[in-house]
């Protein structure tokens, strides 16, 4: 940032000289990027772009190698899911072991998919006959609103309680919130979620347990898969808050008559939401694993749900479809906060 000149800047410091102030802006100017947002912006989606393709062949490789070590015959499962078990015989299951050519070699059949993945097309559901990218486009509507749900959550919640402790460190607040955030950190989602289902939908009767029949149905999701989010970004909040608080900016306010509400407005929260963005993207690995445990023990009708559905029917173009959106939605989280930390951050535009 460059520092104010004429009377701003002797309103800012009185007493400093008008000529040194000078200098301190002709030297900031030199340090100032010239131009560099643009490249650095271009060269950020591309990196994410390069990301995204080798996430699509990852996922399609072990999604594919995996299904395919499962115990059991994968033609008779298939044929299980279609007709039932009641009516499977092995005269089904070698009918659609032929009509999906399940009797190929196996790097002739991972082959085929890697070519139809190349053209966009993420085939049809080996038990229902659906297009793998309509299932998929209908479950990640109501998957994005979950991620979403979850991440509001965390927002209000995590930066707003590590501010307050990092305010007075060491104080009842601030060990309040570190028993707090290491007992959410410890817990899985599952059992997180399973507390608040006993407590807020089948004690209280607050909230419906599962399922998906209006608004109120998201908030014991949202808040299953937040609360833990918001337990880490509460303490990255923490240490950012004293990190600023106790840099010579801060101090510098402070002597020069603005209060602790004014420097915190002004210096403290400006400074701490950078780390705070930026560790939100190591977050996004356990978001996206989060939404699978959550949506099945919610029955939500999202990725996650019908991933578990698909494995266990072993509905080889669902599995990949769905497990390919999640790892795309991972990758498009991380470039959603790169291009925020760029815009809050303006050294990283320099960089």
């Amino acid at each position: 940032m460059t520092p104010p000149d004429g009377p701003a800047a002797h309103a800012l410091a009185p007493g400093f000289p008008p000529a040194e102030w000078k200098t301190v802006r002709a030297a900031a100017r030199a340090r100032a990027p010239r131009g560099g947002t643009l490249a650095i912006l271009l060269s950020t989606l591309a990196r994410r772009l390069l990301q995204a393709v080798l996430v699509a062949l990852i996922v399609a490789a072990l999604c594919f190698l995996l299904m395919r070590v499962l115990p059991g015959d994968l033609a008779y499962r298939v044929a299980a899911g279609r007709y039932g078990y009641d009516l499977v015989s092995a005269a089904a299951a070698e009918s659609v072991r032929a009509e999906l050519g399940l009797d190929r070699p196996v790097l002739v059949q991972f082959a085929a998919w890697i070519g139809a993945l190349a053209r966009f097309d993420l085939g049809t559901s080996m038990v229902s006959g659906r297009s793998v990218a309509v299932e998929v486009a209908v479950q990640l509507e109501y998957t994005i609103l979950l991620a979403v749900g979850a991440i509001l959550v965390t927002l209000v919640l995590g930066p707003v309680f590590g501010l307050l402790s990092g305010l007075r460190p060491g104080g009842v607040l601030d060990r309040a919130g570190l028993l707090l955030a290491a007992v959410l950190r410890a817990m899985p989602s599952f059992v997180t979620g399973l507390l608040l289902m006993i407590v807020l939908a089948a004690r209280l009767n607050w909230l419906p347990a599962a399922g998906f029949r209006g608004a109120a149905t998201i908030v014991l999701p949202s808040l299953s898969l937040g609360l833990c989010l918001a337990a880490i970004t509460a303490r990255v909040a923490r240490d950012a808050t004293v990190t600023a608080m106790r840099s010579p900016a801060v101090a510098f306010a402070r002597q020069n008559g603005l209060s602790l509400l004014q420097t915190v407005w002004q210096h403290v929260i400006v400074n701490a939401a950078v780390p705070v963005v930026t560790h939100l993207g190591v977050q996004a690995v356990l978001l996206v694993e989060g939404v699978v445990v959550v949506e099945t023990l919610f029955s939500w009708p999202g990725i996650g749900h019908a991933l578990v559905h698909a494995v266990l029917g072993r509905d080889i173009p669902v599995v990949q479809g769905m497990a390919l959106a999640l790892g795309l939605m991972f990758v498009a989280l991380n470039t959603a906060i790169d291009l925020l930390v760029l815009a809050i951050d303006p050294r990283r535009r320099g960089a």
